[in-house]
Order: C-alpha cells, then structure tokens, then sequence
C-alpha cells in the first residue's frame, strides 16, 4: 500500500519512480539520492537568489519587506506543489510591484491584500475557461524581445545593489552610488563569484555552480571582515510565520470599484510572465503544456498569499533560470527553494544577512548573460524586417514600461505585419476556355486586408457574358470577405453578366445572400469554416464564432 502512493508521490514531483531501499549510491527509481541533493541543492541557491529581490521589491511595492517576503514563500511553495511546470520558480516580482506602489500609497496595504485576493479569483477563472491557450498566440520574436527585455531590466535592478545611504547631512540622506575603493572592492567581488560560477562546472557538479560562487565569496568576506555592503544592510528578514489575516476593508461596491483596475491589471501581467517563463522553462526542459495547471496555481497561490499578509507574485525569470542551471528539474527544488526562505526568515535572518551583496549579484549578472537572447543579435540580418523590429520594439517596452504591455504591443504589431503581407498576397490567374468563358483562379487568402486588391482584379463592364471564380487556391477568411464576394456579385448582375462561383465551402452556400445562388457544387469542395455566422432571422452576416 506504501510503494503506489509513494510512486504516485513521485510522479507528482516530476520523476518516473520512486521506490527501492534508498541506501546511499542507491538509485530510488529515477529519484536517486544524487537526485534529491542536487534538487534542494538548487532550492537552496534559489532561496539566498530570492532573498534581495523579495525585499527590494517590497522597498518598490512601498510594504514591509516581510510582505515581499512571505509572498516569495507562499506563492513559491503553492506554484513549486500544484504549478504547471516542475522546475519553475514563482515568489514576487518587480512587475507586479511597479503597479502595486500607487495603490499602496492611495488606499493602504490592506486594500493591497484585498486586490491580491481578488487578482487570485481572476486568475483561477482564467485556468478554468483556459484562457492560457491564447499565449500560444505570443510569435518567436515576442518570445525574443521577452527574454531580452527581461535580461535587461534584471541587469538595471541590479544596480541599486551599488548604492549605499549617504553619510549623514550629505545628499539629503539618499541613496548614493559606491565609488572609489568600496566600488572597486565590490566589483571584484562580483567578477570573482562569476568566475566562480562559470569555472565550478569544470571541475565538479556536486554542487551547484550559483551556491558554490555565493558560498566561498560569503566565507572570504566574512572571514577577512571585508567592508561591503551586505544583505542585512537592505533590512532585516526575522520575522514569525505568516498569519491569516482577512483584509480590513470595507465589503462594498466602493472597495471593488477601487481594487478591480488593479486586480485585473496584476492578473494579467502575473499570467503573461508566468505563461512566457512556463514556455521557456519548457523548451530548456523539454516539456510542453501545463498552461490552464499553471493559471489555476497562480491563482491560488495569490489568493492565499493575500490573507496571510503577501504582496502577492508570479513566475520569475531569473531565479528560473537560476533552478534550472542549477540541476532544479523536478517540484522538490521549488518546494525546498520556500522552505529554505521561511527557514531562512525564521531562525537563520542573522547568518543570511551576512552574505555580501556582490555575490548575489554576480549570480544574478550570470543570468542575465544565460537569458539573453544573444543569438538574435545575429538573426537580424537574415529574418524580415518586421521581425526585427518586433524584437527591438518588444524588449525597449519591457524595459521602460511592463512586460504585459510590451507583449500585448508585440502580438498587435506582429498581427497587423502578418495581415498586411498577406493582403498583398491575393492575386488570380486569368484564363479563357473554349467556350469564351473567363476563369479568374484566385490564389491567397481573402480577408478583411485583402478584399480591395481582390476587388480590383475584376472588370465587370468589360468581361465576357459568363466569369467563372474559382476559389480553389484561396481561402475566404471573414465576413469583410463574404460582403466583398457579394458586392462584386452585385456589379456583374448590373452588367447583365453570368457569374458563377466554385469550389467555396458549404457553409459559404448559407453565409452568402445573393452570391450563394451562383456557386457551382463539386465533389472537390474544401471544407474549412468560414469564421463568421448568419443570421436566418435577420437574414445579415454577423460575427465570429
């Protein structure tokens, strides 16, 4: 009775098997023991990764640092066990957080909490009515500008790990960034921990490149005492477990009126970045689908998070990426990646707080350089221009805006550049048979960009008595198309001429008034639908269905 519920235990985590005797250099199935060290091995990493960026993020976000905090540990625990792609690593992001700060600071945290909840419901929806298929809408060059977008605003992010409070009546108090030797000195510190983790692969993998680079860089500056600014000098991550806590806000049309905007604009972005990431981690995993699974998670995990006192998250890139490199294939890695975070918070604040910022942010410079798309700078001389563009344009948007901005921005110019290539597609070949009668054969798809260059490929006044259309290389798209056919139907009837229309689709018989009476049926019809309907009542063509 053991052994089925610990294999489907397994199979849940992201590995085939799990059964045997579990002795050391033992294989337990697929989940060796060497398996379960590198996975929270790389938990590990992730956490120490997430540690900054919860807090700077919560700086951002204008909350308590513990508010990031919990939703990187909540909302990463909750994706890591039911999410839809194992390996992937969720907690809160500077995306949602750029939105969050003007509600923070008009209505308060507790209308945050009670958005957060709210962004949760929606999300859970669009798992449900599977609206995660759409990103598969999302072309190659948005996926590009995406990744690209988010190598560099994580690279931007990065610098305010340079900067320190300035001294005492000098600068007003800000935030001033390090020069001379304390910038000197950190830089090396940087530079050494990517060394570190480009060179540890070489000589072993037992341990995680990222964890290794963090530790030994750790271990030097403390035991040198070397000055340099370090995580507790962001602020201090003791704190208790997180408490159930329902949002203080009044239950009334006011507070929805007043949280709505926010919830569906973090909804939306929390399941564009995530969708993208689960895209991306499966293309470096080899898995596909998990969309409406990893919709439904976000959902819940955000839920949750906004009544145990989190700014709520979503999928992140960088820390991602981070798991992945570091061996982190399987659920253990994200679930260990939380409980290391709330250990972290719980009893080990002291000793994380010691770990220099420069070796985080080597790790994290790492990232950038394995996330950015650098074989794209080499795509632009061989891919069309509209491509290349879509690239530029998507990753400057996410950069100096959002990333459900830039992707939306993606997808309209890729759509309007695909519509208008193939508006200019439509051509016919004309011939003439014996009896005088003239074929246009027309080729390309007939749509709403395309049915003035169609119509223009008629002479009604002065073609011959019977014109034949022959519709077998095109495709009729929409109802721009049917209403071209019938119009041009209409001009030939003027003229008194014979017109006959062949090989359209059935329902073209039902969708066309006046133009359906000329079509001549053939065993060879196509058979796509046409993407508007009819309606028998109105006797009008309408919508899409």
């Amino acid at each position: 009775m053991i052994k089925p519920t610990l294999a489907a235990f397994a199979k849940h985590l992201g590995v085939k098997q799990f059964s045997g005797s579990g002795k050391k250099g033992s294989p337990v199935g697929s989940f060796s023991l060497g398996v379960i060290r590198i996975e929270v091995l790389a938990g590990l990493t992730v956490a120490l990764a997430l540690v900054p960026e919860a807090v700077a993020f919560a700086f951002v976000a204008g909350v308590h640092p513990l508010v990031g905090l919990y939703a990187a540990f909540i909302v990463g625990l909750i994706t890591a066990i039911i999410g839809g792609r194992p390996g992937m690593i969720s907690g809160a992001t500077g995306a949602l957080a750029v939105v969050i700060v003007a509600l923070v600071s008009t209505h308060g945290v507790e209308y945050l909490f009670a958005t957060v909840v709210l962004m949760g419901i929606m999300q859970i929806f669009a798992g449900i009515f599977h609206l995660g298929k759409f990103i598969r809408l999302v072309p190659h060059p948005v996926m590009l500008g995406f990744v690209n977008g988010l190598a560099v605003v994580i690279f931007l992010a990065q610098l305010h790990q340079f900067q320190v409070p300035a001294v005492a009546g000098e600068h007003g108090g800000e935030m001033v960034y390090l020069s001379g030797m304390p910038l000197i000195i950190m830089l090396a510190l940087v530079v050494l921990t990517m060394v570190i983790i480009w060179g540890m692969p070489k000589i072993t993998k037992a341990i995680p490149a990222p964890l290794a680079g963090i530790g030994i860089v750790a271990a030097i500056v403390i035991i040198f005492g070397i000055d340099v600014p370090r995580v507790g000098d962001l602020a201090s991550i003791k704190g208790g477990l997180p408490i159930f806590h329902i949002p203080q806000v009044p239950l009334n049309l006011e507070t929805l009126q007043i949280i709505f905007p926010y919830a569906l604009i973090l909804a939306a972005i929390g399941l564009i970045e995530s969708l993208l990431t689960l895209n991306l981690v499966g293309e470096i995993t080899g898995k596909r689908g998990g969309a409406s699974k990893e919709c439904i998670a976000q959902g819940v995990a955000n839920g949750v998070t906004g009544f145990f006192g989190g700014m709520g998250g979503c999928a992140m890139i960088g820390q991602s990426m981070i798991n992945v490199k570091s061996g982190g294939r399987t659920r253990l890695s994200g679930i260990s990646a939380a409980l290391f975070l709330l250990l972290f918070i719980l009893v080990a604040s002291s000793l994380i707080e010691q770990i220099p910022l420069a070796a985080l942010v080597g790790v994290m410079f790492m990232v950038v350089i394995g996330t950015f798309a650098w074989q794209s700078l080499s795509l632009f001389p061989k891919i069309p221009l509209t491509d290349s563009a879509v690239i530029v344009l998507v990753t400057i948007v996410t950069v100096f805006y959002n990333l459900a901005i830039a992707v939306i921005v993606g997808v309209i110019v890729s759509a309007l550049a695909y519509a208008w290539s193939n508006a200019r597609r439509i051509q016919a070949r004309v011939l003439v048979n014996k009896k005088g009668e003239k074929i246009y054969e027309i080729q390309g798809p007939l749509f709403f960009g395309s049915v003035e260059s169609f119509s223009e490929l008629f002479d009604p006044k002065n073609d011959p008595q019977t014109v034949i259309i022959d519709f077998m290389d095109s495709r009729v798209a929409d109802q721009s198309a049917l209403q071209a056919i019938e119009a041009l139907a209409s001009k030939y009837q003027g003229q008194g001429k014979n017109l006959q229309l062949r090989h359209l689709t059935p329902d073209c018989h039902s969708l066309l008034k006046k133009a359906g009476q000329l079509m001549v049926d053939s065993d060879d019809d196509p058979d796509y639908q046409v993407a508007v309907d009819y309606s028998i009542k109105t006797g009008s063509l309408g919508g899409g269905h």
